[in-house]
């Protein structure tokens, strides 16, 4: 796992509340010294915002404590004397010996059992967090449309995840003349300029390759324009512009 990885995952452990004391107050260091790590945090937070709203609350019944109080006062009931056994002293289920190894096991049954459950509540506890962060990540953060000037006509949408993947998915057959390529490329910079993060010779799913390049941000523009073979001998955008679009916070 990537530092990167380690750090959406500690993100999203302080969101859900699944981080031991020691890993807690790390945590929050950074939420004030890492400003990645606090965006990653804010990101999270976003995204399980609608898991809230899923649990009912439950409030207790009317007799709750009712019962409580009363299983409280009871008294010990006392138990019949033995043969020879003086009457003088009211024997109480208190100097029963039996009655003692009984709750013993009783008391040690009861244990195994909330050691069961409990160990049984972590896992459930790891696997939902491992699904919700499988679900969260599969859900892309920023989106981008890519579309024509001229024709108007949706050519291809950007993904962009949690961890770092960047995909293009083609929503239209591109002709790719004999010699040429389509090159895709991103801009988030106007002093740094565009940078190419894709080659194919046809309108296919694309995995885009963003790794060496900052984080895709709000309207980072995106781009598709038709290059020689190989791709553009100038590390720039030499041919025309076929679709492009800038990427906003998916919904």
């Amino acid at each position: 796992m990537s530092m990167h990885d380690d750090d959406q995952a500690m993100a999203a452990n302080l969101v859900m509340g699944l981080l031991d004391a020691d890993e807690q107050a790390a945590a929050e260091r950074r939420l004030t010294e890492d400003a990645a790590f606090a965006d990653a945090v804010s990101a999270w937070r976003e995204r399980l915002a609608d898991l809230d709203a899923t649990a009912d609350p439950v409030a207790p019944g009317s007799g709750l404590w009712t019962r409580i109080t009363e299983s409280i006062q009871t008294t010990p009931a006392s138990v019949p004397l033995r043969d020879g056994q003086s009457s003088a002293r009211n024997v109480t289920l208190w100097d029963n010996i039996r009655f003692w190894r009984a709750a013993g096991l009783v008391g040690a049954s009861a244990a195994v059992l909330f050691a069961i459950v409990a160990i049984g509540a972590v896992v459930a506890s790891i696997q939902l967090r491992g699904d919700l962060v499988a679900l969260a990540q599969r859900k892309p953060v920023y989106v981008a449309v890519l579309v024509n000037d001229t024709t108007r006509e949706t050519g291809a949408i950007v993904n962009a995840f949690a961890d770092g993947r960047v995909e293009l998915i083609p929503l239209k057959s591109i002709d790719v003349p004999a010699g040429r390529t389509l090159q895709v490329w991103t801009l988030w910079d106007r002093t740094v300029g565009p940078k190419s993060i894709g080659l194919t010779d046809q309108a296919r799913t694309l995995q885009l390759d963003l790794q060496s390049l900052p984080r895709t941000i709000q309207d980072q523009l995106f781009e598709i324009t038709l290059e020689p073979e190989g791709g553009s001998p100038i590390g720039r955008p030499t041919g025309p512009i076929l679709f492009k679009g800038n990427a906003a916070r998916a919904m």
